[in-house]
């Protein structure tokens, strides 16, 4: 099922908002999971891409597309609470090449939005593009729209960022890091940064209600960004005692198994995170790594 397709049978929007979201290309023939590990950040996510068929694959030109990195947090990126921004520098370049009309990064940040946006890198490695087509945006709350979930088994409505859910294109770009109520953020929390509401009311049953989520914000793609990791004191971090480099992403149409694949560099197993258990049972991707056609490379 392609992203349109998906996303018309899954949402209801309020009453006078429509829109229309072009097919993705689905690749005949590529790995479930490209893992690619190597000191070049702007490589290795390069690689990673053309492991599953390349950006052609996902982007045709005139598309709209969001990349939504993990920029939560004060936080410079050797402090590994953000997504590094020579990652999200890596997939613009691959968007844009692939002759993608606008590329818009946004994320509802937790700490106070400029700092986030200048102290993680993004600011200025968007400003680096010198384009119009590539835009950070701060997030504008009259964007949120109330979004039915269908499917929701714990939560059935909440307001989503109108671009997550609008673009032809969606780019999931977490970190992969510690968390204190979830063990680990990954990709499924990472949707985290495109709701509004009261987000604090979602820590209740917290992994339900990020595969409900799921069904909604659905990404064309997930790339986690494990080039360094955060072990300890998620997800702000501030600590470089807690980050370990692995100088690796890890790259997938399948969030789920994107996400089993991440918790397994934490010593943790798929069925330890809540969201990745119920994603699965959800029929949102593949849990079971031995089920996964995975692909390996180091540069």
């Amino acid at each position: 099922m392609n992203r349109r397709q998906f996303i018309q049978q899954a949402i209801a929007l309020s009453a006078g908002l429509s829109f229309s979201i072009p097919e993705v290309f689905a690749a005949k023939a590529r790995p479930d999971l490209a893992i690619v590990t190597g000191k070049n950040y702007l490589d290795v996510v390069g690689h990673s891409i053309e492991l599953l068929g390349g950006m052609g694959q996902f982007v045709r030109p005139g598309d709209t597309v969001v990349i939504k990195p993990n920029i939560g947090w004060d936080r410079s990126p050797e402090q590994a609470a953000n997504t590094h921004p020579l990652v999200v520098q890596g997939l613009i370049e691959m968007v844009l090449d692939s002759g993608a009309s606008s590329v818009d990064l946004f994320d509802h940040t937790c700490n106070e939005k400029r700092r986030c946006y200048q102290n993680s890198g993004m600011a200025d490695m968007v400003i680096s593009f010198g384009s119009k087509k590539v835009r950070l945006e701060h997030i504008d709350k009259r964007k949120f729209i109330p979004v039915h979930i269908e499917r929701g088994k714990s939560i059935t409505s909440w307001e989503i960022y109108k671009q997550a859910i609008t673009a032809d294109v969606y780019i999931n770009v977490p970190v992969a890091k510690h968390h204190g109520l979830s063990r680990l953020s990954l990709g499924l929390k990472n949707s985290m940064g495109a709701i509004g509401g009261n987000r604090g009311k979602l820590h209740h049953d917290l992994g339900q209600r990020l595969a409900d989520l799921a069904t909604v914000v659905s990404p064309t793609l997930t790339v986690v960004d494990a080039t360094r990791t955060l072990l300890r004191n998620g997800p702000q971090g501030g600590n470089v005692d807690d980050v370990r480099l692995l100088d690796q992403v890890i790259a997938s149409v399948d969030p789920v198994a994107a996400d089993a694949y991440g918790t397994t560099l934490f010593g943790l197993a798929p069925e330890d995170i809540d969201s990745t258990v119920a994603a699965h049972k959800m029929g949102l991707g593949q849990m079971d790594l031995a089920k996964v056609n995975l692909l390996k490379k180091t540069l």
